[in-house]
């Protein structure tokens, strides 16, 4: 095997001229902190969702937590969760103080199984976090159905599936929240940064305070208002966004749905270049999913994951393992005592699973290269 003669990288941004045009007019006036350009921000991808309210914070980490505060979930209390996903699902539930609860995935999807959720809810039970693994969104509706039987809230994680829908669902419609990430590689990115949707006004309000200190004033109010004295009511957090981030983000909600279709040009090729290719699975993408195509991953089959990521990136490819199961991270198995077993689905797919370069700005024809060294090496 050699180096191919053109390098892949996993993931590049397509941030521009107009960023930088944006993050000028933010220079220009004299707020950069929480603002006018994050109140833009936040009308926009609110409509986007056809959401009532965003807020746009800091990251998805600090949205998971911060809704998890808002409605009062704490210490005694559990929340059920998958366990493939980043460890940040599961530490915010840590944060609020509460415990997770891990149900095993669909071995066909990686999301939550909802079949598997009712055995898992105990007296201590007040949450549901289902993470929309990959871009696919769960089953919202199932999830919905046995949260209201149970009177439990739903905390939906949608770190990956910003354009994504299910059965006519959109991230936030059917969670009590709905948490975003624009990390580095996200299909809205602003290095970092996140936001929390919810048609909730309550809610709304609780996070607004919880966002800024528990403050009833931020800098920008005392800007526009002048000086007065403000207030704390609750134990809030530093979760807000900053006008730069929002001055970002807001050029690519105007072509976001072109940048989908990009990557989903690319995802279909990818499909149709690795149908049938011995050791090698792909995701199920189930009818009525629109699926956001934030990670492309396969499942290497026969223990080949390892040696085909190191392959790999001696030809000059970038790839990613999206994720280990994370019961069995060090922390996780020390804490809770888990051990090999314990959610099997998510066990295997974590020894199996490798993410391919994907971006909307890829060549069509890097995922031929992709996919030609892809299987030269798991042929050897």
């Amino acid at each position: 095997m050699v180096a191919t003669e053109t390098h892949v990288p996993f993931f590049m941004h397509d941030l521009g001229q107009s960023e930088l045009d944006a993050i000028k007019q933010v220079f220009a006036g004299p707020i950069l902190t929480t603002g006018s350009t994050v109140s833009q921000f936040e009308q926009l991808f609110s409509q986007f969702l056809n959401c009532k309210h965003t807020l746009g914070v800091t990251s998805c980490t600090g949205a998971l937590h911060m809704s998890l505060l808002a409605l009062g979930i704490g210490p005694g209390d559990e929340v059920i969760t998958t366990p493939m996903t980043f460890i940040a699902t599961s530490t915010a539930i840590l944060e609020a103080g509460a415990t997770p609860v891990f149900v095993d995935v669909e071995a066909e999807t990686g999301n939550i199984d909802a079949s598997k959720v009712e055995a898992a809810i105990t007296t201590r039970t007040r949450a549901i976090i289902p993470v929309h693994l990959y871009g696919q969104m769960c089953d919202m509706i199932a999830l919905r159905e046995i949260a209201d039987r149970h009177d439990l809230f739903i905390v939906e994680d949608a770190a990956h599936c910003i354009e994504g829908e299910r059965d006519g669902v959109k991230p936030g419609q059917l969670g009590d929240t709905a948490c975003f990430s624009f990390y580095a590689t996200k299909n809205l990115t602003c290095g970092e940064g996140g936001a929390v949707s919810t048609n909730s006004d309550e809610l709304a309000e609780k996070l607004k305070l919880l966002r800024t200190h528990g403050m009833t004033k931020t800098a920008a109010d005392r800007s526009i208002e002048g000086y007065s004295h403000w207030d704390m009511k609750v134990l809030g957090w530093k979760y807000n966004m900053d006008n730069i981030q929002a001055a970002i983000l807001i050029p690519q909600l105007e072509r976001i749905m072109d940048n989908w279709n990009k990557r989903n040009a690319l995802a279909q090729r990818y499909e149709e270049q690795l149908q049938g290719v011995k050791g090698i699975v792909r995701p199920t993408t189930y009818d009525g999913v629109k699926h956001a195509w934030h990670l492309y991953p396969v499942w290497l089959q026969d223990g080949q994951r390892d040696k085909v990521i190191e392959g790999l990136q001696k030809c000059g490819i970038g790839a990613m393992v999206n994720y280990r199961a994370i019961h069995l991270l060090s922390f996780f198995s020390e804490k809770y005592g888990f051990t090999n077993g314990a959610f099997p689905a998510a066990e295997k797919m974590g020894d199996a699973t490798l993410s391919l370069p994907l971006y909307p700005n890829m060549p069509l024809e890097h995922v031929d290269i992709v996919v030609r060294t892809l299987k030269e090496l798991t042929e050897q």
